[in-house]
């Protein structure tokens, strides 16, 4: 039999479905199983030594969920904000620490299979691109020590594992609310050295607004190759994606009490035309057994041209755009770990980065519906720009005994890059330096079940986008790279046998955060910011049969040092979209062998929408969802899944006029109330 390159003791632990943190002694909580094979348990091994708050989500509260995109997937998750716009392709975001998903401040790193998946300005699009039957697991990493990304890794990342090897054969076929029509076909073939993994997903939904409808699919493969030893593994994924998606527009405060769910006019002819593709080359190799190489080598391109009218004063052209973007990112990342010498490892890894990007911006006159085939009023922006990146670390595992785990960590990143505008004006992007990054993570088992753990990093936001302030065009004013120093002090402990729970303290520094969108060309400095939190957590296998889990986290992000354009000072206000208090709380309970219930409800307080928190708060909700599974076979099952069983009104709002001249007043994204999916499963 050949070697499998994640060490045995780690696939013990994920066959028998207990958690990474129950058997290291570690500070990461598992929710539900992953599949298990080699490329999930290296993963595993290497974010369990990040030594801050991880959660992990397995396959099985995964794969039988019905979502429109899959970001939504982590709703489960402690912590996790949801910003739910629902315009089209255009469909959200996913955010924790206190960080908002309007698009301004982008502080999440997005990866997919450990493969850097987000856009330009740092928006976690390429998400779209894999279904929950697809995904092995889903991990996130809060915090500011985890030395092994750079660019948006401001708070923290998230990282999409999909299903490598085995033989399978999974399909499941979905109809539901608003002719939501769905299929995703999975299929797994490993034969000796050779493991292949395919996946397609077909995607049709009406919509639950006038004017709301998305059609999508998305094809992957996977081939990878394994030495007779088990030593050496290669491997090709491959994934290509389109969407077309009408947009149903935003709504006033009048529009929406008059209908939730109408499309104004206005909206008749906005909508989105996306194609995503990423490629990527991997290769791992246990050089001898102390020594490890791991490389990807990958491509993604990203093909967006969105049609979007914001608002409805006819003053100016403003609101009516045309936006394309054409990104080309070519990169590779390598690592090599080191078991120098008992109690001892040595880990360390560089990034290269390149980016080919063009951005296209064309305003149109005043029309209802603008008419987006007419010969523009003006061309905003034209451009083409680079954006190249290096980056490396090292860090060191050290355990001077069984009960106590150091790791220090140091990361350094820099940019470069160059910008061409329309007028002919070239620029370079402005001058970083060498941005440092020192890092320290602690552990200590103060008993087999409990561990007390705490962590200091460093990370850094930049701005991105196509032209000034970001490249130093004439009368540019330079900004440094924003600081963000993060400290966090934690407990996670098994208080009995099938518990574990964890509460962490955090607090995370900004020097000269900015609220940067380049899709607008707005980009204002927020000054110094000062984010806070406590997060409580659980998940208890109460009985074979039932299971409970839960979280509340306590959040708040204010300014601490800023003024506005009319030097009105900010201090103490706090950031908008972020709201106070995020909640959740889960059961599943397994009544006998062919039935298995679930509810799972989510809350989410209210935000200020406007950075002098004037126009009052927004945004909140309570939402109940519940699902239920009748297994018909060994290969057979029904799935129905009922979503905000209680019908709740809410709604995602934002401010028009934050920046740049507006209508003045809240702009509201109506969410559905009641639905209602019903799914086949089919495992051959």
């Amino acid at each position: 039999m050949k070697h499998n390159l994640a060490p045995l003791t780690l696939l013990a632990a994920l066959a028998s479905g207990e958690s990474l943190a129950e058997q290291s002694g570690e500070s990461t909580i598992t929710l539900g199983e992953t599949h298990v094979d080699g490329s999930a348990g290296q993963s595993l091994q290497a974010v369990s030594n990040v030594l801050t708050s991880v959660d992990v989500l397995g396959a099985d509260k995964i794969e039988d969920k019905s979502v429109m995109n899959s970001w939504e997937l982590l709703g489960q998750m402690p912590g996790i904000q949801l910003t739910e716009t629902r315009q089209g392709a255009e469909s959200g975001k996913v955010t924790f620490r206190a960080f908002n998903g309007e698009g301004y401040i982008n502080g999440i790193k997005t990866l997919i299979d450990g493969v850097p998946s987000n856009v330009n300005s740092g928006n976690q699009r390429f998400i779209d691109m894999v279904f929950p039957l697809d995904i092995d697991y889903i991990e996130v990493v809060r915090g500011t020590n985890d030395p092994r990304y750079g660019l948006h890794n401001i708070a923290g990342n998230i990282n999409f594992v999909t299903r490598q090897g085995g033989n399978y054969t999974d399909s499941r076929l979905t109809y539901g609310s608003f002719n939501t029509r769905e299929l995703q076909l999975a299929v797994g073939r490993e034969s000796g050295n050779f493991a292949q993994n395919y996946f397609l997903a077909k995607q049709d939904i009406d919509g639950f607004r006038n004017h709301d409808e998305s059609d999508k699919y998305s094809l992957s493969g996977k081939w990878f190759y394994t030495d007779d030893e088990g030593l050496l593994k290669a491997g090709l994924v491959t994934r290509l994606y389109h969407h077309e998606a009408e947009e149903p527009g935003f709504m006033t405060k009048a529009e929406l009490d008059a209908s939730r769910t109408d499309s104004a006019p206005k909206n008749a002819n906005d909508g989105d035309d996306r194609d995503m593709k990423q490629v990527a080359v991997h290769l791992d190799w246990q050089m001898r057994d102390d020594l490890s190489l791991g490389n990807k080598l990958y491509y993604n391109s990203y093909d967006d041209d969105r049609k979007i009218t914001f608002t409805s004063y006819p003053a100016g052209n403003a609101p009516r755009q045309r936006r394309q973007w054409d990104e080309r990112q070519t990169g590779m990342l390598s690592n090599l770990t080191w078991a120098a010498i008992d109690g001892l490892t040595l880990d360390g890894g560089i990034n290269l980065e390149h980016q080919d990007n063009e951005y296209r911006r064309y305003r149109y006159n005043y029309s209802v519906p603008t008419d987006f085939d007419a010969t523009p009023a003006r061309t905003q922006n034209d451009d083409a720009y680079t954006l190249d990146n290096f980056g490396a670390y090292i860090q060191a595992v050290i355990e001077p005994i069984d009960s106590l785990k150091i790791i220090p960590a140091f990361r350094v990143d820099r940019f470069y890059g160059e910008t061409e505008l329309p007028d002919g004006t070239e620029a370079d992007l402005q001058d970083y330096g060498s941005i440092q990054q020192p890092k320290l993570s602690v552990v200590y088992s103060l008993t087999p079940n409990i561990n007390l753990y705490a962590n200091w990093g460093r990370t850094f936001q930049i701005l991105t986008g196509s032209s000034g302030p970001a490249y130093m065009t004439t009368g540019q004013k330079s900004f440094d790279p924003s600081i963000n120093t993060g400290k966090e002090v934690g407990i996670k402990l098994i208080p009995v046998s099938g518990t574990e729970a964890r509460i962490a303290v955090w607090q995370q520094d900004a020097t000269d955060e900015v609220a940067n969108m380049p899709s607008t060309g707005t980009t204002v400095g927020l000054g110094e910011t000062r984010r806070r939190g406590i997060d409580l957590q659980f998940t208890s296998n109460i009985t074979e049969r039932w299971s409970l889990w839960g979280s509340h986290a306590i959040q708040e992000a204010k300014v601490v040092s800023a003024y506005t354009s009319d030097g009105e000072s900010l201090a103490g206000k706090e950031v908008f979209s972020t709201p106070r208090y995020i909640s959740n709380l889960g059961t599943d309970y397994q009544f006998n062998q062919d039935w298995r219930f679930g509810l799972q409800a989510r809350a989410q307080g209210d935000y200020y929408i406007d950075s002098l928190n004037q126009q009052g708060k927004y945004g909140g909700y309570a939402v109940l969802d519940a699902n239920v599974r009748y297994t018909i076979s060994e290969t057979t099952s029904l799935d129905l899944q009922l979503k905000n069983l209680t019908n709740r009104e809410y709604e995602y709002v934002w401010y028009d006029n934050f920046f740049w001249g507006g209508d003045n007043q809240p702009m509201f994204s109506p969410a559905p109330g009641r639905t209602a999916y019903m799914s086949l499963n089919l495992k051959l």
